[in-house]
């Protein structure tokens, strides 16, 4: 195995480490559901997905979780485990794959604000007939009583779509938007310290290179 390649894994794996100890920094959003808590720990797989590929993104969205599950536990019969990985996927992936194309700072902005919007979409559907469902089967709840988790900080949310439009999506939309603003910032000057790592010389056009 190439020198290269080792420090890639190498750096996948600080990556997936990283990400791991953020997703326990959480904290819940005003107006935003009760269930749902804002963390940052997609911004190492945005990292990843970036610089090593889309495939490098979304292990370390899969190391993320499985670390945190061999720490933490489960509190949510793996439902809400299962729904972050592919939420992170449905984020992470796309915005890899258009970057991989549009390799500019207008494409990384690009690839940003379509990854933003379309996993905030995904969300409506992740959670309205997949989540929800398994919850109300798995843990007996009624949709009333999820409902009431919404509206408990949200005076706007009174049933389920105005949860999935007052609620989720928002959440989401913020969530994912102050990763991709955060990537936006640190990704030049983080990309040149991984360059570094893996004993590649820093580029100072990096991120602000025209499409070849």
């Amino acid at each position: 195995m190439k020198k290269t390649q080792i420090y890639k894994f190498t750096l996948i794996a600080l990556l997936s480490a990283l990400a791991a100890i953020l997703m326990a920094f959480t904290f819940p959003l005003p107006l935003a559901p009760t269930f749902l808590t804002f963390d940052i720990s997609e911004l190492p797989a945005l990292f990843a997905g970036f610089f090593l590929g889309p495939g490098a993104g979304c292990l370390v969205v899969l190391i993320k979780n499985l670390l945190h599950l061999m720490i933490n536990g489960t509190t949510t019969a793996f439902v809400g485990e299962a729904m972050n990985i592919v939420g992170s996927i449905g984020f992470v992936l796309p915005a890899a794959l258009i970057y991989r194309k549009i390799h500019t700072k207008k494409g990384a902005i690009l690839a940003l604000t379509i990854s933003t919007i379309g996993v905030s979409i995904l969300a409506i559907f992740l959670n309205g007939w997949v989540a929800f469902p398994m919850y109300m089967k798995m843990f007996g709840l009624s949709m009333d009583t999820i409902v009431s988790m919404g509206s408990m900080t949200n005076p706007l949310v009174h049933n389920y779509w105005s949860l999935m439009i007052l609620g989720i999506l928002p959440f989401n939309l913020i969530k994912h938007g102050v990763t991709s603003f955060c990537t936006y910032l640190l990704y030049k000057k983080v990309g040149n310290v991984l360059r570094t790592m893996i004993g590649m010389e820093p580029d100072p056009t990096f991120l602000e290179r025209k499409h070849a």
